[in-house]
């Protein structure tokens, strides 16, 4: 038993000597390998590419696969934002505008201290009726009353044509239908001997033309000189609408068919495509038809026929009988 023991031992001693002088000699630098070693190599070299090739497919695909659905998710998440980006974009547009509108408003309402201002929002304008009236909301509960005049900030729209509780309708200056005519003024400036010289042309707005986009004002008096870019305002002569709510500027003037007066052309003041805030102003006092002027009550206070609650006084600044009277339907 030793001696195989011993013949064992023998037999791995020389085998690790044996595989040390082959490491060692394998290990060095060589031009060449040895034939063992190629032949090891190359079977080594089919094997994994048999292997390899199939398990990399697979691999590549779930990888692809993965990478996709990155690809879907992050542009699914870059859309989302892309809408969120959009909202935020329409929504602080629309803060600006509003913004805007409303610094006019409250520069409109510095300028027409003298008259009561009620603010209303348009809540509806019938596409089939867009340029003939709008829906307003405040009414009889807010002290809106018919025939008070309507503005923007830029300039007069209207005037209520009838009010319910809580709303009311607007008769706008661009309707075919409409039957009220304004009273207005155009402020001219004259030069007379080197001297600025300052005067009101009295006149009717009293149609819309809907393919120029302008209004038309006639019973301007004949031999007055009207230019272009002169401002036109109400005259407050017919005893509802106030004095003074700018309409629009001329843009030409015509001789009327019998010669007699002139017709002017004038682009109005406000924009009639973007109606949002808007303000009813109700003026301190009317004028009754025989020319009286009486001042107007408190909308808190219920309307009597007390001789006590009338004040009879001539009309301030020389003031004409109404524009009513003298030019048939002016307000």
């Amino acid at each position: 038993m030793s001696f195989f023991g011993n013949k064992r031992l023998i037999i791995v001693l020389v085998g690790l000597v044996l595989l040390i002088s082959v490491v060692g000699f394998t290990s060095r630098e060589r031009d060449r390998l040895t034939w063992p070693e190629m032949f090891f190599k190359d079977a080594f070299s089919v094997v994994q590419g048999i292997f390899y090739r199939p398990a990399q497919a697979v691999s590549g695909f779930f990888q692809e696969v993965e990478d996709a659905y990155s690809v879907y998710e992050e542009n699914k998440a870059l859309k989302a934002s892309l809408d969120q980006y959009a909202r935020l974009t329409a929504e602080l547009h629309d803060v600006k505008a509003e913004n805007e509108r409303l610094r006019q408003a409250l520069h409109a309402t510095e300028s027409l201290k003298l008259y009561q201002l009620r603010f209303a929002e348009v809540v509806a304008r019938n596409p089939d009726t867009w340029n003939n009236v709008t829906t307003i909301d405040k009414g009889l509960k807010h002290g809106i009353k018919k025939d008070m005049a309507v503005i923007t900030a830029k300039g007069m729209i209207g005037r209520v044509q009838s009010v319910a509780n809580f709303s009311s309708t607007v008769e706008l200056l661009t309707s075919y239908e409409r039957r009220n005519h304004i009273s207005a003024i155009i402020q001219t400036q004259q030069m007379v001997n080197g001297v600025a010289t300052y005067r009101d042309v009295s006149g009717v707005v009293e149609e819309y033309d809907p393919q120029e986009r302008l209004l038309i004002m006639r019973k301007i008096p004949w031999g007055l000189k009207i230019e272009e870019k002169q401002q036109v305002v109400t005259s407050g002569l017919g005893g509802v609408i106030p004095r003074n709510l700018p309409i629009g500027y001329i843009v030409k003037v015509e001789p009327d068919d019998y010669g007699l007066t002139q017709t002017a052309y004038v682009q109005p003041s406000a924009d009639f495509s973007q109606l949002n805030e808007v303000m009813v102003v109700e003026r301190n006092f009317t004028i009754s038809p025989n020319g009286e002027v009486i001042p107007q009550q408190s909308s808190n206070q219920p309307a009597t026929n007390n001789a006590s609650n009338t004040t009879p006084t001539t009309p301030a600044s020389g003031a004409q009988p109404p524009a009513s009277t003298a030019v048939g339907g002016g307000q």
